[in-house]
């Protein structure tokens, strides 16, 4: 492992359903959700012989300037947890702030190349990163540390990002303010109970779900906390009645 390069995969992840059933007494919330991984993915470039972190790629945005690239960088953060040193050069293809898992995808690669197998301490990174660690597809809970897998299936997916992200602990922050279990029915929340507080977070999510719909006569689910939104199938036209949005093609794994 030492003295050389070593070129990882990091796959988006996708949540195709989410429960949120409580929240601990230490901030965090217990979820059901299924998750699978898909065949878009960032890649890491890992060199044992240097420090530090460099970001680039159609989705790096400016996550490679000021203080993004700090202790608080999620591949940082997992260097730090397996004791290593290195350089991680990431080619960002999955976009930032669109719930398909970036940061913890590439976190959980780190944590596979070396070897790192404790999910529970991996949760503490980021409630997505066990199950960027397992892959495939699977059922989460608890915090996202309990991962049962599931039988893959093969499904095209198409993804539209709009052209601004959504905060994570915003959206559960307004979802504990709307909710408080029990003072707000989700019973119109579809398959994802983050949705109305992300559409409060972020207005603008339910400008694009109707454009969405419109445009492909579906509609769309929200990924996650979004902002990215999701149908099953191939849309390969979608992009041309999308104008802002990055709209991509692809498939579970």
């Amino acid at each position: 492992m030492n003295n050389q390069l070593v070129t990882l995969l990091a796959p988006a992840k996708l949540t195709v359903s989410l429960r949120v059933t409580g929240v601990r007494q230490d901030g965090f919330h217990l979820i059901d959700a299924e998750m699978v991984t898909l065949d878009l993915a960032d890649i890491l470039v890992v060199d044992t012989t240097r420090d530090g972190l460099e970001i680039n790629g159609n989705f790096a945005g400016d996550l490679n300037t000021g203080s993004t690239i700090s202790a608080e960088n999620l591949v940082v953060r997992a260097l730090k947890l397996v004791n290593r040193k290195a350089h991680v050069t990431v080619t960002k293809n999955i976009p930032s702030g669109g719930g398909l898992g970036g940061g913890s995808a590439d976190a959980a690669a780190i944590l596979r190349w070396a070897g790192f197998t404790d999910l529970n301490a991996a949760s503490k990174l980021g409630a997505d990163i066990p199950f960027c660690i397992a892959g495939g597809r699977a059922r989460v809970s608890g915090i996202g540390e309990i991962i049962n897998p599931l039988a893959n299936l093969r499904r095209d997916i198409t993804l539209v990002i709009p052209p601004f992200g959504v905060s994570t602990p915003a959206v559960y922050k307004a979802f504990d303010e709307l909710t408080d279990f029990g003072k707000l029915s989700l019973k119109d929340a579809g398959a994802n109970d983050l949705e109305l507080a992300a559409i409060k977070v972020e207005p603008r999510l339910e400008i694009w779900k109707q454009k969405i719909a419109q445009a492909a006569g579906v509609e769309p689910k929200l990924a996650g906390s979004g902002s990215t939104w999701w149908l099953e199938g191939k849309f390969e036209n979608l992009a041309d009645q999308l104008t802002g949005a990055v709209v991509i093609n692809t498939q579970t794994s």
